[in-house]
């Protein structure tokens, strides 16, 4: 596991990409029809705002991650290569019908929506992503649906929108550990925040699965990604994606190890252990990576 203890020196040096770090860039028929309907129906999907390494893979296999309200973010956390600014207000009002269009046209059995920061807005984005649920289950009456959201800078209330629309799963990042959050993350993010958003989740409704992810890289202790899994577990969080952080430019927080594959093995042995109903964990998952397969097949079905 990473620690805090090195050398300016190895901080300073560009880390060398390891050979379990490999993508697949095979574009197969799945993978266009998807790139597509996003277009046609002027779509975001996080796998391109994002830069996301699974985007052939995911998007071959049929799973797709949409990002609603618009492509602007109002934080800026150190690790995230979705824009920031000020998007003034503006919502789409006919984007969850078309979302609700492209899961139906893309006959997709599992769907994740995730969104943008908007802290410009007095719900969070709430309301629309209620609506966008609603719509889906209006045309798509088997689909199960992901939610990941932000914090909604903790209004219950707001919370309170999105549980009401019944999503299968309500996911909400935690990101990293306690001690990095402050270095990784927008400083209106709060470790503490986020654990009390996903508690809330399961206050509202206890029907709901829940779901968080942490990445590894930033020069975490051991000890200190155990803690935040307990922290989790504490909070009744169902689902746990590990994965690795990879920086998507220079401009980001660098990378300060690349861990083993072992090592996200023996991570996902301890969280099964502390009773995450499944984990997934390794150097290329990422908190929405191929969902629908993991989840329908194992929680669900």
């Amino acid at each position: 596991m990473p620690r805090r203890d090195l050398s300016n020196n190895q901080i300073k040096q560009k880390l060398q990409k390891p050979d379990w770090i490999k993508v697949n860039f095979v574009q197969g028929k799945n993978y266009k029809k998807v790139r597509e309907a996003s277009k046609a129906l002027n779509l975001n999907t996080v796998c391109q705002e994002a830069n996301c390494p699974n985007i052939y893979e995911c998007w071959d296999g049929g799973t797709a991650t949409f990002m609603l309200l618009g492509d602007i973010c109002t934080r800026g956390c150190r690790f995230c290569h979705v824009k920031s600014g000020n998007p003034k207000g503006v919502v789409d009002i006919f984007e969850p019908e078309n979302t609700a269009d492209a899961v139906k046209e893309l006959e997709l059995e599992y769907v994740v929506l995730t969104s943008v920061d908007r802290d410009d807005l007095s719900d969070g984005g709430s309301t629309h992503f209620a609506e966008t649920v609603n719509q889906i289950y209006k045309k798509n009456k088997n689909t199960l649906i992901e939610v990941l959201i932000p914090d909604f800078s903790g209004n219950l209330d707001n919370l309170s929108i999105v549980a009401k629309a019944r999503p299968t799963v309500i996911a909400h990042n935690i990101e990293t550990t306690r001690t990095l959050t402050p270095l990784v993350r927008d400083a209106r993010a709060s470790y503490d925040r986020s654990l009390k958003v996903l508690r809330n989740v399961k206050e509202l409704d206890s029907n709901i699965y829940t779901k968080s992810s942490i990445m590894l890289g930033f020069g975490e202790k051991y000890s200190e990604v155990i803690e935040a899994m307990r922290d989790l577990r504490k909070a009744n969080v169902d689902i746990l994606t590990i994965g690795q952080y990879l920086q998507p430019s220079d401009f980001h927080i660098s990378i300060k190890q690349y861990v083993h594959p072992d090592e996200f093995i023996k991570l996902k042995d301890v969280a099964e252990d502390m009773g995450f109903k499944y984990v997934v964990s390794g150097p290329l998952v990422r908190s929405s990576y191929k969902a629908g397969e993991y989840f329908v097949k194992n929680l669900v079905k």
